[in-house]
C-alpha cells in the first residue's frame, strides 16, 4: 500500500498546536509519509516535524459532531494536543496518523528515505566490527579465537555470525553446547578484565524435570577456567523461579555436573513488568498538580527505582567477582536477552574506563545490545502509553476512553530494559561526573533514537534480520552522525578527566535518583533544555577559562625561569646553593591523573557476594 492510500488528509489549515512549554499555535497541518508537520509560517515560531514512529497512543477527544481534539502522546513522553474544528476533518486526521504510526513493514519506516545532507566520514556500520574490536585481546591471549560457526545464523538466530570462543573448544563442540541452551545462545566472551577473568553471557541450559546435562556444554565452560580456579554463575532470576523453569524445560547448571562453578541467584524482575512500571512512573512525573507526599508516594509505588537499584546491584556484584576476587563470571536469566545484557553491560562501565568515553560506549551498546541480539524493534514497538494495545485508537465519550481498531501485540514482548540501562547509566554518572566523557545529553539521545530515528542502527531484532533489510546498504548508522566532529563537540563533558580505576556505585536510597534530564523535561520547566543546558554551558566556559590560565601561568613560569638563568649569568644574582640533605619537593598531582582521586569520586569497598 502507497503512503498517499494511507493519508485522508495531506493537508489542512487552522489546526491549534498544544504542547509542553509553548504557547498555543494556529497552523496548517501536513501529513507525509514519515512525519507529522505543523507550521503558523511566523517568525520566531517553532514548528513541529514529529516523526509518526515516534507515536506512541492516538487519542480522539470529539466535542459532539462538529470539532474534536486528537492527543498525541509519544515515546519520548511528550503530549501534543491538535485541536481541529470540523468533525470530518478531525476523524480523517486521526484516521491517518493512527494507520502511519502503525506502519507492520519495516522498509516503509523513515530510516529507509532518509538522505543526509552532509559528507559521512566514517562509516558506522563497520566502525565496531568484531574482528576490530577482539583484534587486541586475540593478539594479547593465545586463549581465544574468533569463531564464525555462526555464519549462517543457524547455530543461534540472534547471535552475530562472529563471536570470541575459547581456542582449546572446537566448533562441533560449540554446535552441540548451543543446542542445550534455549535459543541456542551458548556461552560467549562478553568482557576480559586486565586480571585475566573473563565475563560470559548465555541463556538458560535447558535441563528440564529430567536433570540433562551437557558434557560439551561444560567443557565450554571449564575451558575459561584456568588450574585450580572457580567462576561464578549469577543467575539474574529467583531461585523459585528458576526451579519452575526446570519444571518447563529450562532451568540451571547443577552443581554436580558443574563443581567449578558458584551459582548465585542475584534477581532482577523480568521484562514483562517493567513497561507498566515506566507507565507509573511518567504517569506521576506528569502529574504537575500533585503535593509533594503524594507525588513521591507514586513514585515509589512505580517501583522503577527499585529496577535500578537491583540492576546496580546485580552488576556490582559481578564486577567484584571479576576485580577483587580474579574469579571468572558466567551471567544468564532465562533468554539471556534483557536482563543479562543489562548487567554484562552495566559490569563492563564499572570496570572499563573506555566504556565512559563517547566510542567506547557506542562500541559497549553496539557489541552488547545490538549484535548481542537485543530485540529493539520488538521491545520498542510500543512503550509506556500503548499499554497492551498497538495502535489502538482511544475515543473519550462522555469522558470515558474506550479502545477501537486496536491491533494487539504480543503480551510481554514490549520492555524499557535499554532504557532502564541507560538511567541506570546516568546514576553512576551523577556520582561520577568527572569519570565520563559524554553526559545526559547523550544518554537522552540513545533513547531516543533507540525508539524512532532517521538511522537504521536499531532497526531489526538481531544481525539476521538487519543483513535481510540490508540496513548497512539502505541507511545511514547512527555512529556516522554522532561522531561527526560538531555533533561530537556538543556532546563532550566539560568535567571530563580520565579516571582509570574501578568505579564503585553506591546503590543506597539516599545515592539514587530520579533521573529528571528525562523524565521531567517536558513537565517540570524543561530542565533538560533550561537550567541544565545553562549550567553545562556554565562549566564548559569555567573549563575553558582554566585551561586558559593553566597556559599562562606555564608561559609566565617559563619566562621566568629564562630571566632568572639570564640574571645569574650576567651576575645580577648569585646561584642557588643547595641545602645539605634537602630533598625534592612533593608533586602535587592533579585529580584523574596518575592515580590521584577526584575528591567525589573515592573507590567505594563492595561487598561480598552473597547466595
Amino acid at each position: 500500500m502507497e503512503f498517499a492510500d494511507l493519508i485522508l488528509t495531506p493537508k489542512l489549515d487552522g489546526v491549534i498546536m498544544h504542547g509542553p512549554f509553548h504557547k498555543a499555535v494556529d497552523g496548517t497541518l501536513c501529513i507525509t509519509g514519515h512525519h507529522l508537520i505543523l507550521s503558523s509560517r511566523k517568525e520566531g515560531v517553532e514548528e513541529l516535524w514529529l516523526l509518526h514512529q515516534n507515536i506512541d497512543s492516538v487519542e480522539r477527544k470529539p466535542n459532539g459532531f462538529l470539532s474534536g481534539s486528537i492527543i498525541i502522546k509519544c515515546k519520548d513522553f511528550r503530549i501534543i494536543q491538535l485541536d481541529i474544528n470540523n468533525y470530518e476533518d478531525f476523524t480523517k486526521v486521526a484516521t491517518s496518523i493512527e494507520r502511519l504510526s502503525t506502519l507492520e513493514d519495516t522498509t516503509k519506516l523513515y530510516p529507509f528515505w532518509y538522505r543526509p545532507m552532509y559528507t559521512i566520514l566514517e562509516d558506522g556500520w563497520t566502525a565496531f566490527r568484531p574482528e576490530t574490536e577482539y583484534s587486541k585481546l586475540i593478539v594479547q591471549s593465545e586463549d581465544w579465537r574468533i569463531s564464525y560457526v555462526n555464519k549462517d545464523f543457524t547455530v543461534c538466530p540472534s547471535y552475530p555470525s562472529t563471536v570470541l570462543v575459547p581456542k582449546s573448544v572446537d566448533d562441533e563442540t560449540i554446535i552441540i553446547a548451543a543446542s542445550f541452551r534455549q535459543g541456542g545462545r551458548f556461552p560467549v566472551l562478553s568482557y576480559k578484565h586486565e586480571g585475566g577473568s573473563i565475563l560470559l553471557r548465555s541463556s538458560q541450559p535447558m535441563v528440564g524435570p529430567n536433570s540433562r546435562r551437557c558434557r560439551e556444554d561444560e567443557r565450554l565452560l571449564n575451558s575459561v577456567l584456568g588450574p585450580g580456579k572457580r567462576g561464578y554463575i549469577i543467575d539474574t532470576r529467583t531461585q523459585a523461579l528458576a526451579q519452575t523453569a526446570k519444571s518447563k524445560g529450562g532451568g540451571f547448571e547443577l552443581e554436580i555436573h558443574y563443581p567449578q562453578w558458584r551459582r548465585v541467584h542475584k534477581p532482577i524482575d523480568r521484562h514483562n513488568g517493567l513497561l507498566e512500571c515506566l507507565g507509573k512512573l511518567v504517569e506521576a512525573c506528569n502529574d504537575t498538580s500533585t503535593s509533594m507526599d503524594r507525588w513521591l508516594s507514586r513514585l515509589e509505588s512505580s517501583n522503577w527505582m527499585a529496577h535500578i537499584k537491583d540492576a546496580l546491584n546485580c552488576a556490582c556484584l559481578v564486577a567484584q567477582c571479576l576485580d577483587q576476587e580474579g574469579a571468572s563470571v558466567l551471567v544468564h536469566g532465562s533468554e539471556g536477552l534483557d536482563a543479562t545484557l543489562l548487567v554484562s553491560s552495566l559490569a563492563q562501565v564499572i570496570l572499563n574506563p573506555d566504556c565512559r568515553t563517547i566510542r567506547g560506549m557506542e562500541a559497549l551498546v553496539e557489541r552488547e545490545w545490538v549484535q548481542a541480539g537485543y530485540p529493539f524493534q520488538t521491545r520498542h514497538r510500543r512503550s509506556c502509553y500503548a499499554g497492551s494495545v498497538t495502535g489502538g485508537t482511544t475515543v473519550s465519550v462522555g469522558g470515558v476512553g474506550t479502545v477501537v481498531g486496536g491491533i494487539k501485540a504480543p503480551k510481554g514482548q514490549q520492555a524499557p530494559t535499554f532504557l532502564l540501562f541507560l538511567d541506570c547509566l546516568s546514576q553512576v554518572y551523577s556520582q561520577f561526573p568527572c569519570s565520563f566523557e559524554f553526559g545526559h545529553t547523550f544518554l537522552i539521545l540513545l533513547f531516543e533514537h533507540s525508539y524512532c530515528s532517521q538511522f537504521g542502527t536499531f532497526l531489526g531484532d538481531c544481525e539476521a534480520e538487519r543483513i535481510k533489510l540490508q540496513l548497512s546498504r539502505r541507511t545511514v548508522s547512527l555512529w556516522s552522525h554522532l561522531n561527526r566532529p560538531e555533533v561530537l563537540q556538543s556532546l563532550l563533558n566539560p568535567m571530563y578527566d580520565p579516571n582509570n580505576r574501578v568505579i564503585w556505585p553506591s546503590v543506597a536510597p539516599m545515592s539514587l535518583s530520579l533521573w529528571s534530564e528525562l523524565f521531567l523535561r517536558w513537565s517540570v520547566g524543561g530542565i533538560s533544555a533550561g537550567g541544565g543546558k545553562e549550567l553545562w554551558e556554565a562549566c564548559k566556559n569555567l573549563r575553558e577559562d582554566e585551561k586558559s590560565l593553566r597556559a599562562t601561568a606555564s608561559r609566565l613560569r617559563k619566562q621566568l625561569t629564562d630571566l632568572e638563568k639570564e640574571a645569574i649569568e650576567v651576575g645580577i644574582i648569585p646561584p642557588p646553593k643547595a641545602s645539605p640533605g634537602a630533598t625534592a619537593a612533593p608533586t602535587i598531582g592533579t585529580p584523574g591523573q596518575d592515580g590521584v582521586a577526584f575528591p567525589n569520586e573515592v573507590s567505594r569497598t563492595p561487598t561480598a557476594p552473597a547466595s
